[in-house]
């Protein structure tokens, strides 16, 4: 459920912005465009929102500052003690993808950004399919994520990675859950939903799926 990864963030924490700023050349062109790229899950966005793996509340605020009501969901303590140092009055509560608290209110969407790779394939179509039992009809998913056209675009890119020497990119790229767009699509499609894929960056796709 993503939570083998969780020592890494709790690690990262501190660092996490620094990151997506650009400052760490090995993840400068995984975090392009990433401010366009949040801005872009928040309009999609619609209602009020459940946001999964908050982090230090970057996509949060682009939410907030477009209206939207939040509920947040992050399972590293350090990260949400971030996001709550930014967004002092957020509702935060520790879960992740699959095992979260229930919603007293009901959802219109469910957003995350950079995050939805933690789960494995199998555990990716458990989290979509839970959604899709609580999203209405017309309900949204919005993820901003790594993904591959293919598994063979994957391996060029941890082969490119190693060749320039970005070692710990490579490394992350082999370690986690990267999907190919085939699969998530055919994910969200045995979900009962209509799904697009719009390419952000060299890495990062922009997912809007529409529950049928």
């Amino acid at each position: 459920m993503g939570r083998e990864f969780l020592n890494i963030f709790e690690d990262w924490a501190d660092k996490y912005d620094d990151s997506v700023g650009g400052f760490d050349p090995q993840y400068k062109d995984v975090f392009a465009n990433y401010d366009t790229i949040l801005k872009e899950v928040s309009k999609h966005a619609e209602g009020i929102v459940l946001e999964f793996g908050v982090g230090t509340g970057n996509l949060t605020e682009k939410l907030l500052n477009d209206g939207k009501q939040v509920l947040g969901i992050e399972p590293s303590e350090p990260m949400r003690e971030l996001a709550v140092q930014k967004i002092p009055d957020l509702d935060i509560k520790d879960g992740d993808f699959i095992d979260f608290p229930e919603t007293i209110e009901p959802i219109d969407s469910i957003v995350s950004s950079y995050a939805f790779h933690h789960l494995t394939d199998t555990e990716k179509a458990e989290a979509i399919e839970k959604y899709a039992e609580m999203l209405p009809k017309n309900g949204k998913i919005v993820f901003a994520d790594t993904m591959f056209e293919t598994e063979n675009a994957k391996e060029k890119s941890i082969e490119a990675a190693k060749i320039k020497g970005f070692n710990d990119l490579a490394e992350d790229l082999e370690r986690e859950y990267y999907p190919t767009i085939e699969v998530l699509e055919s994910i969200f499609v045995a979900n009962n939903f209509n799904v697009s894929f719009k390419q952000m960056n060299d890495f990062v796709w922009l997912v809007i799926a529409n529950k049928r």
